[in-house]
């Protein structure tokens, strides 16, 4: 008696399923089973696993060395209800082996979280192609051959925060920025098909970038619109001066807030200035918003220097707000009239 019963429940609801589906509504399934997580303790685990990751997943990486690159391809994407998510601690390092040639973590899928491991001894740390909804948190990227994390080719929408980039640049210290934000125009036909390489909305948020970051902290690309970096704390001791990184942020983008942010410069440096805004192809370099940071620049520049012509063209629209604090700027806090608002 109790299994007919239970039989005819079953077949009620999924008759009222059908109604409410037939009245346009969108409704959860009755019966579903979470995903387990996927417990990972080796390289050949871990590739497996982010071969056939789907929604929902969790993987979840055991203390260790993980040898290897690793690569996240775009069929193996989340969805916004459904992420997936990669963690561990900082015990469990992925490690390229050496600093020469590829990447630590090739990201090409989107909606995953990389939270709490250590990437490290690649050429790059973690590059993002074509990877929208990312959220990389609480990582360490460290010793790398050129840069630690870079958001590329038309990779949207990604937060990077409370994660920690040290000592890059070890092969190409002009390369060596902590985070980069799409493209120099010279690569567009590499990277974006001879377009802009729109990396917009992206967000850089509580992250410790320095020391021995060998270039600028973050390098914000033109062709980039619409992102925020805010809350981070920069360290210039390690930066060389190379490829023309003299500065914690270079913004050549558009329509960035660069907000509530702390600056360090430790001597001996080449730190020129805290920030610099530059022109670098025509159109860009524009309508940028400095407001509340903290900058002890100890240096010869300004705290926040807005270059208004280049070869390449005029920044304008930029805007440095009068609560930004300067000190040891031999300059001051910026070659602009400051905003009050």
């Amino acid at each position: 008696m109790q299994k007919t019963f239970n039989i005819y429940m079953v077949m009620a609801a999924i008759a009222v399923s059908a109604c409410i589906s037939e009245m346009g509504y969108a409704i959860q399934p009755f019966f579903s089973t979470p995903s387990k997580p996927i417990i990972v303790t080796n390289s050949s685990q871990l590739k497996s696993a982010l071969a056939t990751a789907k929604a929902g997943d969790s993987i979840i990486l055991k203390d260790g060395i993980y040898d290897g690159k690793f690569v996240i391809e775009a069929a193996a994407s989340g969805t916004q209800k459904e992420p997936i998510v990669l963690t561990g601690s900082r015990g469990a390092i992925l490690d390229a082996g050496n600093i020469e040639t590829g990447y630590v973590l090739y990201l090409k899928a989107s909606y995953w979280k990389l939270k709490g491991f250590t990437l490290q001894n690649g050429l790059k740390g973690i590059v993002a192609d074509g990877a929208h909804y990312n959220v990389i948190d609480g990582v360490l990227v460290t010793q790398l051959g050129e840069e630690g994390i870079h958001l590329r080719a038309f990779s949207k929408h990604n937060i990077i925060k409370n994660s920690e980039v040290t000592h890059t640049g070890k092969k190409r210290p002009g390369y060596g920025e902590g985070i980069y934000i799409g493209s120099a125009y010279s690569n567009w036909a590499k990277y974006s098909n001879g377009q802009p390489d729109q990396c917009d909305s992206n967000q850089v948020l509580n992250n410790k970038l320095g020391p021995y970051i060998t270039a600028e902290c973050i390098d914000i690309k033109e062709g980039t619109t619409g992102g925020i970096i805010r809350g981070n704390t920069f360290e210039a001791q390690g930066i060389t001066g190379e490829n023309s990184a003299d500065s914690w942020i270079d913004v050549k983008g558009n329509h960035y807030l660069i907000e509530n942010n702390i600056g360090h410069n430790t001597p001996p440096s080449v730190l020129l200035d805290g920030y610099q805004v530059n022109c670098a192809y025509e159109g860009w370099g524009s309508y940028n918003k400095f407001k509340n940071n903290v900058s002890n620049v100890n240096a010869e520049g300004y705290g926040i220097y807005i270059k208004l012509k280049s070869s390449k063209g005029e920044a304008v629209g930029n805007e440095v707000y009068a609560d930004n604090k300067v000190v040891n700027a031999v300059k001051g806090i910026t070659n602009i009239q400051l905003t009050n608002k």
